[in-house]
């Protein structure tokens, strides 16, 4: 019997060995777990910790001596955490700015100074949620005995928050962390003195010898909203719309953004809140920030406060509508905004966002006119305002040849961009940002990088020698103050050489990463790049509040005193974000490390002496409009310049050929746009591009189809050889249009060429075209309508031609009658002369002759009596 069990036996042990080699790993891994912040690997993930307020937001000399922490921990594993315990811990000041960025991505063990572990909670099961609070010192000093984060000198400090718990079947491990950057304007006092640190009770100032000089761009943009391929009418004039006037939204977003709480209702809101309008404000805060506006969005808003339309499928842009909710908060958010332009410093974007490089590359100047120097002419209309000219702010942030010098020869004096997309004349191509950037048409693909980024600032204001064109001459003076885009004078700068004023990308890259699913910008370095939304709204504050102070605090040698901020274009960030933001910049000025800076004093003050060169970077290629969409704008811009050319304007009419055809080129221009390209993912955005670019197109062709001649039907008979042609043409569209015939005449037919001719909007004319046909045949004529530039204008038509007249043959026929009749008439009288009888008398009896002329004369007096009598 025990010989009959014992293979039972062996094979129930191997079962069981096999099951614990399988089963071990399980229970080991989640030892190793890593967290999910920034800086974390890939591994199991059991909590998120979230932050929910940091106190105080930026330490002072006269703020609480102790941090206080407090956000919320939620299980996200498959199990529940037991022994939950979170501490706080400091990495050294950030030296270079490139830390600002780059100490968020380390890991905890670059963290030295770690304050002590404080419980949160015995249990957390999986998908609870639970709150903690945690505090520390500051500095030492103090009569608590706790731990300190040992802070004795200002700057700028990044801290980790460490979550530790033991997970079911592991062990004790860090599961979650949650970094920020604390600002210290200055060290405040401990909160009790401490015997053996007699010097600790004194609070530590930051030296305000050099302040910083600080100008903030405040944007204020969208995505493109309006439906394409809708020409402007006389109901709404310049704006694309519906037969009852009313324009097309492609969805009804904007109207939730301009409403209360939404994201733009948010950005006006900070500045309100901030910068009221009483007398006794100061100003001079209020006078370094400028208002950074895209004309498409304050067309699209204008006309929202008129009614409008949205469609019912974004996707069928031809398809079903339904009436817009947001013509009330338009109205609102416009008046709001009016009001601060009127008290503040306004600048034009570039129309709708539009990529400059793929504009200068599209290479049509009436489009690249209508991106650049109509917005500030926009601004200035629908807010009633005077806008800053001759500056330009790419969106991108970094530009390249072609674009600067298309910004040039369009009286733009200043770029705003990247420092670094400049580098010292003959360095361009060598930054760990643009090793491999290349030029339009290019690859594309980002390289690997390994060099340093250059930590070296650059100066406020550059000069590039090799981007020059030909200035324009300056333009008489107006009446009305928004005159074409050029600098505040009205006159070009001396200099032909394109000034760029940069901003620090270090700043710019914690501003973008304000808000919700904020993208990363262009001139972010590659290896400093990652994906910000994992980390809380709260951390990212901390982090651009950290950044906007690190120059104040950091004085460089032989470097600039000099702070451009410059948040997104299309900036989410909060009303709370922002009004915190703008208070730290006013704490700066009031701690006499930082002096405000007007946007115009920045653009128009001297460049650095070092001649620069543009350094256009490879994440901004990568992000641009992609080639494909260039041909076919370029082919769409010519036409509607042709078309515009044929056009008419007629005194007091309503629409204007530009009204009428500048919705069109707008269509163009959002085409560009680099709106939503840097998500990661531009397949949406290509794919409403190409959209654009469709509905363009065949709004185009029913305008060139709407003006043709109508085909007369049937043979047209001309009366004699040299009757006119009577021809119709018609204009369907609400402007006039100067037209020509073109008429293919055959050799039978001379038909006289009328020249160059004008149709009335909307009506039809007649035309009669003098024409002489020696051919009784029917004939048919080619006849089309085109520009007088020879663009084919409708449907060519053709006419059935037939003329009475017999032409030479009938004439020889006539002429021989003639004579014959001539000659027989001749000889007749010959012979009566001659007495000599008619041979054509013959056979005639001479009494019957007599009987029939007497019958005549009866009868003629017959008629004479009664007509006598009639009267």
């Amino acid at each position: 019997m025990r010989r009959a069990m014992a293979p039972f036996r062996i094979i129930v042990a191997v079962l069981i060995i096999l099951g614990s080699a399988t089963t071990l790993p399980m229970l080991v891994a989640p030892a190793h777990a890593q967290p999910t912040g920034t800086g974390s690997e890939s591994g199991p993930k059991f909590l998120k910790l979230s932050l929910d307020s940091v106190t105080p937001t930026a330490v002072t000399t006269t703020s609480d001596s102790t941090l206080t922490v407090s956000g919320s921990i939620m299980n996200i594993g498959d199990r529940k955490v037991k022994d939950l315990t979170i501490r706080v811990q400091r990495a050294a000041a950030v030296a270079v700015p490139r830390d600002l960025r780059a100490t968020l991505q380390q890991d905890q063990v670059n963290y030295e100074v770690n304050g002590d572990f404080e419980d949160v909670v015995a249990q957390l099961d999986k998908g609870e949620r639970t709150k903690f609070t945690v505090t520390i010192p500051l500095r030492p000093g103090g009569s608590t005995g706790k731990s300190t984060l040992n802070i004795t000198e200002p700057g700028v400090y990044p801290l980790l928050l460490n979550v530790n718990g033991k997970p079911d079947y592991g062990s004790q491990a860090r599961l979650d962390d949650a970094r920020f950057l604390l600002p210290v304007l200055g060290v405040p006092p401990p909160t009790a003195k401490s015997t053996d640190a007699p010097d600790a009770s004194q609070a530590v100032t930051a030296p305000t010898d050099a302040p910083v000089a600080t100008t903030l761009l405040w944007p204020l943009a969208d995505r493109p909203r309006l439906v394409a391929g809708r020409p402007g009418t006389a109901a709404v004039a310049g704006r694309p719309g519906t037969a009852d006037g009313q324009v097309e939204l492609t969805d009804d977003e904007l109207a939730a953004s301009l409403a209360k709480g939404g994201r733009l209702d948010q950005l006006l809101g900070a500045l309100e809140t901030v910068f009221d309008t009483t007398p006794t404000r100061d100003r001079a805060l209020a006078a370094s920030v400028c208002l950074a506006i895209d004309p498409d969005l304050l067309i699209t808003v204008q006309e929202m406060t008129k009614g409008y339309r949205v469609l019912a499928s974004p996707s069928d842009p031809d398809g079903a509508t339904r009436a817009g909710t947001g013509a009330a908060q338009a109205q609102t958010w416009l008046d709001r905004l009016r009001a601060l332009a009127g008290t503040m410093c306004s600048v034009a974007l570039p129309f709708a966002q539009a990529d400059l490089d793929a504009l200068a590359a599209v290479n049509d100047p009436d489009l690249s006119a209508r991106a650049m120097n109509a917005p500030a002419e926009l601004v200035d209309s629908i807010l009633a305002t005077k806008s800053v000219r001759g500056v330009s702010l790419p969106d991108s942030g970094s530009i390249d040849n072609g674009a600067g010098i298309l910004l040039r020869s369009h009286g733009f004096g200043t770029a705003v961009l990247a420092d670094s997309a400049i580098a010292p004349e003959g360095t361009a191509g060598t930054s760990e940002a643009t090793q491999t950037s290349t030029g339009r048409g290019d690859s594309k693909k980002l390289p690997a990088q390994t060099t340093a980024t250059t930590e070296g600032a650059n100066p406020a204001v550059v000069r590039l020698p090799s981007v020059t064109a030909p200035v324009p001459p300056p333009a008489p003076p107006a009446a009305n103050p928004a005159v074409p885009n050029g600098n505040s004078t009205g006159t070009p700068p001396a200099d032909p050489a394109l000034h760029v004023a940069t901003f620090d990308i270090w700043s710019a890259t914690a501003l973008a990463a304000l808000g919700s699913n904020p993208p990363t910008p262009s001139f972010t370095p590659t290896k400093v790049r990652y994906e910000v939304s994992n980390d809380s709204r709260v951390a990212r504050l901390q982090d651009a509040l950290g950044a906007i102070s690190w120059s104040a605090l950091n004085p460089q040698p032989n470097q600039p005193r000099s702070l451009l901020l410059v948040p997104p274009q299309q900036w989410s960030a909060s009303k709370d974000e922002g009004t915190a933001l703008l208070r730290q910049i006013e704490l700066l000025v009031r701690g006499n490390l930082a002096t405000p800076r007007p946007f115009q004093d920045l653009v128009t003050q001297p460049p650095d002496p070092q001649p620069y060169e543009l350094d256009y970077l490879t994440q901004a290629a990568a992000d641009a409009v992609p080639d494909r969409l260039i041909a076919p704008v370029r082919e769409q811009g010519r036409r509607i310049s042709e078309l515009m050319r044929a056009l008419v304007e007629v005194p007091e009419a309503d629409p204007t050929p530009r009204e009428f055809l500048d919705p069109l080129r707008d269509d163009l221009l959002r085409v560009l746009s680099l709106s939503d390209r840097r998500t990661g993912d531009a397949a949406q955005a290509d794919t409403f591009a190409q959209r654009r670019i469709d509905q363009n197109t065949r709004a185009l062709d029913t305008i060139y189809h709407s003006v043709t001649v109508l085909p007369p039907g049937g043979v047209y008979t001309l009366a004699s050889e040299q009757s006119p042609l009577l021809l119709v043409a018609r204009n369907n569209l609400p402007v006039s249009i100067r037209i020509k015939f073109r008429i293919e005449a055959p050799h039978e037919a001379k038909i006289t060429d009328l020249g160059e001719q004008q149709l009335p909007p909307n009506g039809t004319r007649s035309f009669q075209i003098p024409t002489e046909v020696n051919d009784s045949r029917n004939l048919v004529i080619p006849i089309s309508l085109t520009t007088p530039d020879g663009i084919p204008l409708g449907n060519a038509t053709s006419v059935s031609v037939r003329s009475n007249a017999y032409g030479q043959t009938l004439a020889i026929i006539t002429a021989c009658a003639g004579v014959l009749l001539f000659l027989l008439a001749g000889r007749r009288l010959w012979r009566r002369f001659r007495g000599q009888p008619d041979p054509a008398d013959e056979g005639f009896d001479p009494s019957t002759r007599r009987r029939v002329n007497r019958y005549r004369r009866a009868k003629n007096r017959v008629i004479q009596q009664e007509h006598q009598e009639a009267q």
